[in-house]
């Protein structure tokens, strides 16, 4: 009996479901399961990479099917990847499961359950849909065309099958849950899972003993941290006149780690309003986030109000495992902004105000003890909620429910 996960990217790719995906496949086969992948042969970041077609990395045997390789710069030619990816990884997967597999389908590209589902029925295999996001509803939200009409309404058509179809359908909050029970799934199928970091990894770093600070320049300036993806579910307007209305106080510096599409939109708006608080680095090898993040003495995470149970981001977890406090943008009432509230970790301001963000940021600047005790506060939810531990059993039990007991995870 193997465990067959398909998504898009994999290690050694960086990506948030890249990390997640790589963390429980890794873990599952340290178990004892047959743990296999497909993927691509791409890296999130570098459409232009190609990795092995082929190879086991720490017990998991890893499939890296061909696809076109346009990259995430364009719409067409994005869509021309997923497709690609579609035809490949389903004849992949067509000729790898065999009766009784389980299948555990994520959400990179969008819709690609359908394609798992087809397989699964076809295999006599079980399906598990991995819900990161819900697609088309996002696409829809962010106003792509595609995704509304007919055609939107086709695709949500057959999203839905294959969610009624699987034997079970893991989602990342309660938010996410009310939206997929919603769509007429089996509210017995739906578990909540969220995604995780790894706090044996990422521990609280003292500032003063973070290298990349002395590394990066930024001495004893506040340093207000985005790391990770800014992409269009991403709102970054209410960052943008923060910093233009902090921009006098010098000792503040908006720190950017990462890349998205939503990255060269800010440079440029940065640059057109003259803002030179606001610094731009490259995503970090994983063995060094635990410093990236520390660099940061309070992280922002930002997620468009519309898109709540749609999209989770994952990102607030690696905020908290460092002990920082998050500034959250967005609902206050949505599953970040109810977590920051609830275990006092952080604050919540409303997206497009901008004199609401900078106003949080003096206050956590200037009030160094609340600071610490939302850092405190953010280390402890991590560690009673969103350790990786605490997700792989979850995880162990949830595949044992689907396969049966003699699963070896």
């Amino acid at each position: 009996m193997k465990i067959v996960f398909v998504n898009r990217f994999y290690a050694p790719d960086h990506s948030a479901t890249s990390q997640m995906l790589t963390d429980l496949a890794i873990a599952l086969a340290a178990g004892g399961a047959d743990v296999q992948v497909i993927t691509s042969r791409l890296r999130y970041d570098d459409a232009a990479a190609s990795l092995a077609p082929h190879e086991q990395i720490d017990g998991v045997e890893v499939h890296r099917v061909w696809t076109s390789r346009f990259g995430r710069g364009n719409l067409a030619g994005r869509a021309l990847d997923y497709l690609s990816f579609y035809v490949a990884a389903g004849a992949k997967l067509f000729g790898l499961v065999r009766s009784g597999d389980v299948v555990v389908a994520k959400t990179d590209p969008p819709l690609v359950s359908v394609v798992a589902g087809w397989v699964a029925r076809l295999r006599g295999a079980r399906l598990v849909n991995w819900l990161q996001d819900l697609h088309p509803e996002v696409a829809a939200n962010l106003g792509m065309a595609p995704a509304r009409g007919p055609g939107g309404s086709l695709l949500r058509w057959l999203r839905d099958g294959s969610l009624r179809q699987a034997a079970a359908n893991v989602v990342l909050g309660a938010r996410m849950r009310e939206r997929v029970t919603a769509l007429g799934v089996d509210p017995r199928t739906i578990a909540v899972i969220p995604n995780w970091a790894d706090g044996a990894l990422l521990r609280p770093v003292e500032r003063g003993a973070n290298p990349l600070r002395a590394e990066w320049e930024l001495g004893d300036k506040f340093v207000v941290g985005y790391s990770g993806n800014l992409g269009r579910v991403h709102e970054f307007r209410t960052i943008l006149d923060a910093a233009d209305s902090l921009r006098t106080q010098t000792d503040i510096v908006f720190l950017f780690i990462g890349d998205g599409a939503q990255k060269a939109p800010l440079a440029t708006a940065a640059q057109q309003r003259g803002l030179s608080n606001i610094l731009f680095k490259p995503y970090q090898p994983r063995e060094a986030l635990g410093q990236s993040l520390g660099v940061a003495d309070v992280h922002l995470v930002t997620l468009r109000p519309e898109l709540e149970g749609l999209v989770v981001p994952s990102k607030f977890y690696g905020v908290a495992a460092v002990g920082r406090p998050t500034i959250f943008i967005g609902d206050a009432e949505g599953e970040i902004g109810s977590v920051v509230r609830t275990a006092e970790c952080g604050m919540s301001v409303q997206q497009g105000d901008g004199a609401e963000l900078a106003a949080a940021i003096t206050a956590l600047r200037d009030d160094s003890a609340l600071r610490e005790r939302m850092g405190a506060n953010a280390r402890r939810v991590f560690e009673e909620r969103y350790d990786r531990a605490i997700a792989v059993e979850e995880w162990r039990r949830l595949l044992r429910e689907v396969a049966g007991a003699t699963l070896q995870v």
